[in-house]
């Protein structure tokens, strides 16, 4: 059966029994703290799994919400630790997966500056598309603006202003949740921008407006 859009996966502090993999579709995970504030911590499509996060606490440390219409194969996570330890091939899978994520993390988290964080966001978009069989320049997005801000700790007005600069300097074209990439050997160089360079850059700056 179809899961669809709005329809919850799991809860945050469910018990973990399964990893759950994307077949079709897309789902927003997220979390919510004591005073009711909501996280959102990534988009997952299909070939993603979900649960990698809950093996530790063996309870899911965030909800998952279907954006669309989505299908999916729930594996008893039981099984497939057993099934791992006899085949290298899925082990080395499931570790891939998990680096996969923490990877994407890092580089949200390393990248400091606003407009970084937003190009990064369209490059890893961008890539995910093209390993789907999909246009690498062009896609829907089936995520919100206001989902896409809170991903990327941004106010929605700082997400909207950063957007209509890109589009400004042929970075990207928005057409409501249509997005196009023209600029990505540019957005690819802001997307590994050295933050050591850019302290280095705004010091300067600051250096010449005293002058």
């Amino acid at each position: 059966m179809p899961v669809h859009a709005g329809h919850l996966l799991f809860r945050q502090g469910d018990r973990f029994q399964y990893l759950t993999a994307i077949r079709l579709g897309t789902v927003k995970t997220y979390a919510v703290d004591r005073e009711g504030r909501e996280q959102t911590l990534g988009f997952h499509m299909p070939g993603d799994f979900l649960g990698l996060s809950a093996i530790d606490e063996e309870r899911y440390p965030c909800n998952a919400v279907a954006l669309d219409t989505v299908s999916l194969c729930r594996l008893p996570f039981h099984e497939i630790a057993e099934l791992a330890t006899r085949m290298p091939m899925l082990q080395a899978t499931l570790f891939r997966l998990m680096s996969r994520d923490i990877a994407r993390a890092t580089q949200l988290a390393c990248n400091s500056m606003a407009d970084e964080r937003l190009a990064a966001f369209l490059i890893d978009m961008a890539d995910r598309m093209a390993a789907r069989g999909y246009a690498a320049n062009r896609w829907q997005l089936t995520m919100s603006r206001m989902d896409i801000a809170s991903y990327l700790r941004l106010a929605p007005e700082t997400l909207s202003r950063l957007l209509r600069r890109f589009q400004a300097e042929g970075l990207v074209n928005v057409e409501g949740r249509d997005v196009e990439v023209r600029g990505r050997d540019r957005l690819q160089v802001l997307a590994a921008a050295d933050p050591m360079r850019r302290s280095a850059a705004a010091g300067v700056q600051v250096r010449n407006q005293a002058a």
